[in-house]
Formats: C-alpha cells, structure tokens, sequence
C-alpha cells in the first residue's frame, strides 16, 4: 500500500470515528431532552397539585398519559437507540400531555392541596420528578446506557400507572400510596444499580 493509500485510508478511519461519535453525542442529546420533558412535565403536574388548579383525578388522568410517553422512549431506546421517527412520534405524545396539563391546569376544575388524598398524591409526583432527574444525570455523564435509560423509563411507566389507577376516583388511599411506594423503591434502586454497574455508554 503506497503512502498515499495509507493516508487516504487513516483520513477514512479518523471521519468514521467522528461520524460515529457525532450519531452517538446526537443520540445522547435527544435522549437527554426526552428526560428533561417528563421531569418539565412531572413538575407541572406537581404545582397544578400545590396550588390547587389540579384535583387528584386530572393528575391521575395526566399521569395516565405520562405513563404512556414513558413506555414509548422504553420501546424505542429497547436498542440503544432513537430512530426520527420514533423520536418525532415521542415528542407528538409530549406535546400532547403538555397541552392537556395546560388544559387541566386552567379549566376551573380546583383540588384540595391539603387534602390527604392530594398530599399522597404530591409525594408521589415528586418522587416521579427525582427519579427522571436521576435518569437524566446518568444518561449526561455516561453512567447510565441509552437500553438502561429505556428499561428504567419503562420502570417509571409502571409507577405512572399505577398513580393513575390509584387517584381515577379523585382519592388516593394509605394503602394505594404503600403500593406505589413499594414500585418507587424497586425503580430507586434499579436507577442506583444501573449507574453503578461499570457499564458506561460507549
């Protein structure tokens, strides 16, 4: 092989590790993104509890929702990776539920935030919002995968579903709460294994 082939050749290789880092930073970058709006979503919901403008059953019914973007980025991240489409069909369902808790949030329908029901319901929100804020920190330093991040989300739908279970009939009881809770602390430590297994995104 003459010297030029051989510089022809490092100049290829050296393109196709830029390119390949390129996909990889971009992939990282919508899965970041996807994170960062169920934690934006999560804590919307949380004030609409807070300040009233959301009874215990919009958020079950928006948590309903949330559930399904959350087993949407799971299916799609199942092979380490987003396609556009998916990634455009993820964001139509973001969309969505951002438009409903703006809706619920404003349709004169008002809860109780010092009900028991709504307190139940608020700690449950809130543990949502850290767990994704941990899922995102791990998908921006490299301790979580892209296929960890869509097993934990599909963990996170679970959550979601059985909070929308729980308050459907505008209350959430202690033992709703404890079974929730019992969900949330399996997800916990899943988030903390997978960080923490010396698996790092390539």
């Amino acid at each position: 092989m003459s010297n030029r082939q051989t510089k022809m050749l490092k100049t290829l290789m050296i393109a196709a590790g830029l390119l390949g880092a390129g996909l990889a930073s971009a992939q990282t970058a919508a899965v970041s993104q996807d994170v960062q709006r169920n934690v934006n979503q999560e804590q919307r919901i949380e004030n609409g509890l807070k300040s009233g403008s959301l009874s215990t059953r919009e958020a079950a019914s928006l948590e309903k929702q949330t559930a399904r973007v959350d087993h949407m980025e799971a299916h799609a991240l199942a092979n380490g990776s987003v396609s556009p489409r998916e990634q455009a069909s993820i964001q139509r369902a973001e969309n969505n539920v951002s438009r409903d808790i703006a809706h619920d949030t404003h349709n004169g329908i008002t809860g109780n935030p010092a009900s028991a029901s709504s307190q139940r319901m608020q700690a449950d929100v809130q543990r949502n919002i850290n767990q994704e804020q941990r899922i995102k920190k791990g998908v921006a330093n490299g301790s979580l995968t892209n296929r960890e991040a869509g097993s934990l989300e599909r963990g996170q739908a679970h959550v979601d579903r059985r909070e929308a279970r729980a308050g459907a009939n505008g209350h959430v009881g202690a033992g709703e709460q404890r079974g929730i809770q019992r969900v949330e602390n399996r997800d916990s430590r899943a988030i903390y294994h997978d960080k923490h297994n010396a698996r790092v995104r390539g």
